[in-house]
């Protein structure tokens, strides 16, 4: 799917604001409204969701829309499919938009499910002879042509899944709203849904808007993107660029572990009450750089103690590198600065965790065991974003190793 600034804008949205009321007090009945009424309370206080969003999508574009929960792409979502009408600003739509905001919404489970695709399809703004014509497309796709005629309380969860799905992708509209749907069903479903997604990709009269948490959907299917924060769009424009910021966010809000006084975090305690990494190096590498990072330590016992480094995979899962116990030396507070080589890695989410060693009791092999170690913001995670790195499915680098064929 490709588009240009010379094809048509299918979706203008402009400055549009939007706010909800939540209520702080609940007027019982109409004397105590009064009463409020008189002292000045409102019973509501106003939050503001979006604040000023603009932006364009032009016919053709595979368009996506990330953020954190909370930011405000849901409302957006509603606000677009006509279900919210904004308090300010405006929203242009050019051609028979679709959306997809919710699996099942509509699905009536005494319902067969032929008959739902009606009910889901009229939802949709589809006439009769509408979903006739996409009916054998809808079922063949959902993979349920022996299920059509059973109620679908009868269904399992997935193939109502699938079953939803089918309808929305199916319908033949100029636009499609998807919110969060990249994952429905099971392995097989969603091979044929991302086959579905490259075709879709492909037509220059089909435009996608698409929102989501996954940055490796923005960057497979996406020719666009914007990030909203708090209401507003703080990058619009590339794909990747806007990815990789959704991710920079992530890493910057990271959990922080309460911790009331007098307590220790997870995994610390008395005997080790301070572990933590520290990064020296800029959180995003975006170049084959060793990562640098400080252990930060106080140890409280009388022994020699050692520190190991795991560094954990976040994209792919499992543990790529294991330092090890090294050696530190004797009791106290202090900190030890630390690289780590990262030229055979892919781009990917990475955690470095430390842990806090001594000498086994048990056996006498040079053996550690361990009594503390670093958790949420104790711990350091980073993102490796290098340009050059066109496809991230592997853990290492194309260049790192290869496959020889022998005859």
């Amino acid at each position: 799917m490709v588009s240009d600034e010379n094809t048509k804008v299918v979706l203008k949205v402009e400055n549009v604001e939007k706010s909800f009321r939540l209520p702080t007090e609940q007027a019982s009945g109409l004397k105590q409204l009064l009463i409020n009424w008189t002292k000045g309370i409102k019973g509501y206080r106003e939050q503001q969701v979006l604040k000023g969003i603009s932006f364009e999508v032009h016919q053709g574009d595979f368009f996506g829309i990330v953020g954190r929960n909370g930011s405000g792409k849901s409302t957006l979502l509603k606000l677009i499919s006509q279900i919210y009408v904004p308090e300010r600003g405006s929203i242009t739509v050019d051609g028979k938009l679709v959306p997809f905001i919710e699996l099942g919404v509509g699905f009536n489970p005494e319902l067969t499910g032929r008959e739902n695709v009606y009910l889901n399809g009229a939802l949709l703004g589809f006439s009769r002879s509408e979903i006739d014509e996409m009916y054998d497309d809808i079922v063949e796709f959902a993979e349920l042509e022996d299920f059509m005629d059973q109620k679908l309380k009868n269904y399992s969860s997935g193939m109502q899944v699938r079953l939803a799905f089918s309808v929305a992708i199916q319908a033949r509209g100029d636009i499609l709203v998807l919110d969060e749907v990249l994952a429905v069903g099971d392995e097989a479903f969603q091979r044929k849904c991302d086959t579905f997604f490259a075709k879709v990709k492909k037509d220059p009269t089909k435009t996608v808007i698409l929102v989501t948490h996954s940055m490796d959907a923005v960057k497979k299917y996406c020719n666009k993107a914007i990030l909203i924060k708090d209401g507003e769009v703080v990058i619009s424009g590339d794909k990747n660029d806007v990815a990789d910021r959704y991710t920079l966010e992530n890493l910057a809000s990271t959990t922080n572990d309460e911790v009331k006084e007098g307590e220790y975090p997870t995994g610390l305690s008395e005997i080790v009450p301070v572990l933590r990494v520290n990064p020296v190096s800029s959180l995003a590498v975006t170049e084959d750089k060793p990562f640098v990072f400080d252990i930060e330590y106080e140890y409280r016992g009388v022994e020699d103690f050692y520190l190991a480094i795991a560094m954990h995979d976040l994209k792919r899962g499992g543990i790529p590198f294991d330092s090890g116990s090294i050696k530190i030396g004797p009791a106290g507070k202090g900190s030890v600065r630390f690289s780590i080589p990262i030229g055979l890695l892919s781009n990917g989410s990475y955690k470095l965790i430390a842990s806090l060693r001594l000498l086994s009791k048990t056996v006498d092999d040079g053996t550690t065991d361990m009594i503390a170690f670093t958790s949420g913001k104790n711990s350091c995670t980073f993102v490796i974003m290098r340009k050059d790195c066109a496809d991230d499915y592997a853990l290492l680098l194309p260049s790192a190793m290869s496959i020889s064929r022998i005859d």
